[in-house]
């Protein structure tokens, strides 16, 4: 089964991202001010456009990109919106955005289905934001992102063998800047989270 397929942010995901911006940049840069103003309540998608976080000038901004890696010739159709961090550092398609353009997608919360279909909400308590850990590639004058995934931890294993590489939020600017941090953090255990199903949350949205 493909996995992290779809997640959502909402205001509160704004509201985290600026924070974490602020911590390292004495004011926020007009692209990035822009950015944060287009962050509404909504699901992203495959081939969605999103906000991320990148490096630029030193520092962390705020830019939207959209998810997903065109297939390679002669692969068929369709996006590639995952890589398993365990090997994305030897493959010709991941290599140099591990390596060079590192990014963190941040999320309100992710979903998942199990094999009878049925659909988990995967979040942290009170909502706090997710970081995902992920990495960017250009196409011509289009950049894109694809996000990293490990093996499950104790919330996601009875969902999915697999789950999204989350970053602590005192990790985020070591992924996206620090080279010597790279390896170290595609090898980290993501933090439990909450599960629960859609009748256990009406309420959610």
């Amino acid at each position: 089964m493909r996995m992290c397929s779809r997640y959502h942010i909402d205001d509160g995901t704004a509201k985290e991202i600026e924070i974490l911006i602020r911590q390292t940049e004495e004011t926020l840069h007009q692209n990035t001010a822009a950015a944060l103003r287009q962050i509404c309540s909504t699901d992203i998608h495959p081939a969605d456009k999103a906000p991320i976080l990148a490096a630029e000038n030193g520092g962390i901004s705020c830019i939207w990109l959209r998810w997903g890696f065109p297939m390679q010739p002669g692969q068929g159709k369709g996006l590639v919106f995952n890589a398993r961090c365990e090997s994305a550092a030897e493959k010709n398609l991941f290599r140099e955005g591990i390596r060079h353009r590192r990014i963190v997608v941040p999320a309100t919360a992710f979903y998942e289905w199990n094999r009878q279909k049925t659909k988990y909400i995967f979040q942290k308590e009170s909502r706090k934001t997710l970081f995902m850990a992920g990495c960017c590639r250009h196409y011509g004058d289009d950049e894109r992102f694809v996000i990293l995934t490990t093996a499950a931890n104790s919330s996601m294993r009875p969902v999915h063998d697999r789950m999204p590489l989350l970053l602590d939020e005192a990790e985020v600017k070591e992924w996206i800047l620090d080279n010597e941090r790279t390896d170290s953090l595609l090898r980290k255990i993501p933090c439990p989270l909450n599960r629960s199903t859609d009748y256990e949350q009406l309420s959610f949205f």
